[in-house]
């Protein structure tokens, strides 16, 4: 087997570690990022992103930075699982043989084949996880993790609340499944 070519395995396994890496990385940024977003426009409890980190620390602990993190931790390894399937699958249904190279368009378009494939598992981890970054600590939370999130979206709107945001969920992974074309490929 060619190094060029790697297995499914390791594909899975080193997109669920890298996945799992990125969520630890970037969830407590991600958290100031979806609660400055939230805050309404007049009287916003936020001046600033460095307000935010104040605020959050002094407020909820170090712990207030990592509030719906359990979400994308646990999803991360399918969604990349499928987002590397779907981009296999892009790449297999242009291709004439496995040693081909794909052109720009080719490699855009097995982009997008990723990013929609994995919409379905990304949407309701993103809007769960969005719920539960803007419950702050003061008084009484409204959600008791993930799961309450889930169950209490679903039994007031449906599957839509689930998957409230799809298009602009499904916007950004495909744009963002695209960027190796800005490479060149």
């Amino acid at each position: 087997m060619s190094s060029e070519h790697p297995s499914a395995i390791k594909n899975f396994l080193a997109g669920g570690f890298g996945g799992m890496c990125q969520v630890a990385a970037g969830h407590p940024l991600d958290t100031l990022k979806v609660r400055i977003q939230t805050q309404p426009s007049e009287n916003p409890f936020y001046r600033s992103t460095w307000d935010c980190v104040k605020k959050t620390a002094a407020k909820e602990g170090w712990h207030g930075f990592y509030k719906g993190m359990a979400t994308p931790m646990f999803v991360v390894i399918p969604t990349f699982a499928v987002y590397f399937w779907g981009y296999g699958i892009g790449k297999k249904l242009q291709l004439s043989s496995p040693d081909q190279q794909l052109t720009l368009l080719q490699t855009f378009n097995a982009g997008m084949v990723a990013g929609m494939s994995s919409a379905g598992i990304a949407v309701p981890a993103e809007r769960i996880k969005c719920i539960l970054q803007i419950q702050t600590s003061g008084g009484a939370a409204q959600y008791s993790g993930p799961v309450d999130v889930a169950r209490k979206v679903f039994r007031q709107s449906g599957i839509q609340g689930l998957y409230k945001g799809t298009c602009a969920t499904l916007l950004r992974g495909v744009m963002f499944s695209c960027a190796p074309t800005l490479e060149g490929s």
